[in-house]
């Protein structure tokens, strides 16, 4: 069977970032003003105050000092609490087009591969702009690759189910060559009105060059020793926009349009069942915990990640071993466990093995075996 590397990664980083400061202030701004303007049902008991924020709140919660941000100011404007994204022209590149470009360029530098070698395009990630013609298919052709290209979404592991696909695809002889792109505006979709959720989510794209062994010339370069994914429906994670939105003549803007979790269940349900994916599947190809030099995991929650890595190493992971990247770029869905292989792999030697696994809403999560060659 052929043999499958990775050979190139890219990042692409707003040039806006909010730290908790920032965002708190704004929130507390509008939480001020709510009050203020339901003072009387205060009063009456018949509304709760909101309760402010804090950058302490934040950091004890999740680990989240920062983001970046595709727009920084319309989200901080405390009468709008959105980012300010202006239509686009049909003519002009879609914004994931245009982010996807950045680090697309950057992953193929990197493998020194050109865009014409590339046979298949998938961009997966959470949100996609419209759904249709897909940006994978407008990726293929600003970037010139050949082949075909789709979209795909499978929430925070887009990123990992798309890797399976495209490794699967080179094993079986129908491609050499893939691209797999992330670009992720979460900000798009979070409720920054929101006191338990208004700071997790950052905006970043990342890209991943997948090559068949034999014609790789990359000096690094990842062999995929094994690829595995698994499902189970929950609700606990959700957001109910979509299509059918305007014929159910329901509120665009609700709060259930956007992102929406139930932190405690997540965490009881999902910690547990991401290490056994990652647990069992290693054991399946004769590894184990201690066969591990890196984990690089979903960028979620430190604490989801503390938890999962001490189940798979059966320790606490040493500094570095499973590196945390949430801290500054906060939860990016499908690009935080590729960004943190993108800056945390370079120090591996031949032979060092590490897994790459995502998960989220579904809930799904997606684990990839690689060995520095």
């Amino acid at each position: 069977m052929t043999d499958v590397v990775i050979t190139g990664t890219g990042l692409f980083t707003p040039e806006h970032a909010i730290d908790n400061d920032a965002l708190v202030a704004s929130f507390n701004a509008w939480v001020d003003a709510e009050n203020a303007r339901n003072a009387d049902a205060i009063a009456a008991g018949e509304r709760e105050p909101l309760a402010h924020s804090s950058s302490e709140f934040i950091v004890k919660a999740s680990g989240i000092h920062s983001r970046f941000v595709m727009d920084a100011e319309g989200i901080l404007d405390p009468e709008r609490m959105r980012p300010y994204l202006p239509q686009r022209s049909n003519d002009e590149p879609s914004i994931q087009c245009e982010m996807g470009l950045k680090a697309a360029h950057q992953a193929l530098a990197t493998a020194g591969v050109a865009a014409a070698e590339i046979d298949m395009v998938i961009v997966a990630c959470s949100n996609l702009e419209r759904p249709y013609p897909a940006v994978a298919v407008e990726l293929q052709a600003a970037l010139g690759t050949q082949g075909h290209a789709f979209d795909m979404n499978v929430a925070c592991s887009s990123a990992t189910f798309a890797i399976d696909l495209a490794a699967n695809a080179i094993r079986g002889g129908n491609i050499r060559r893939a691209l797999v792109v992330n670009p992720e505006i979460c900000s798009a979709h979070l409720n920054f009105r929101d006191r338990d959720s208004h700071f997790i989510f950052g905006d970043a794209c990342t890209a991943i060059v997948l090559e068949d062994a034999a014609l790789a010339t990359a000096a690094t370069r990842f062999e995929i020793l094994g690829t595995r994914l698994a499902t189970r429906f929950s609700n606990a994670i959700r957001n109910n926009a979509g299509f059918l939105n305007r014929v159910s003549d329901s509120d665009p803007l609700a709060s259930d349009k956007l992102f929406v979790q139930e932190g405690r269940r997540v965490f009881k349900e999902v910690c547990p069942m991401v290490a056994a994916l990652i647990n069992d599947h290693l054991e399946s190809l004769e590894l184990s915990g201690g066969s591990l030099s890196r984990l690089w995991l979903h960028q979620a929650n430190r604490h989801m990640n503390d938890l999962i890595a001490r189940r798979v190493l059966g320790h606490d992971p040493e500094p570095g071993q499973a590196p945390i990247i949430l801290d500054r770029y906060a939860n990016t869905s499908s690009a935080g466990s590729i960004i943190a292989f993108h800056l945390h792999h370079s120090d591996l030697k031949s032979g060092d093995i590490g897994v790459v696994c995502s998960f989220g809403a579904g809930y799904s999560a997606g684990c990839v075996v690689v060995r520095r060659v």
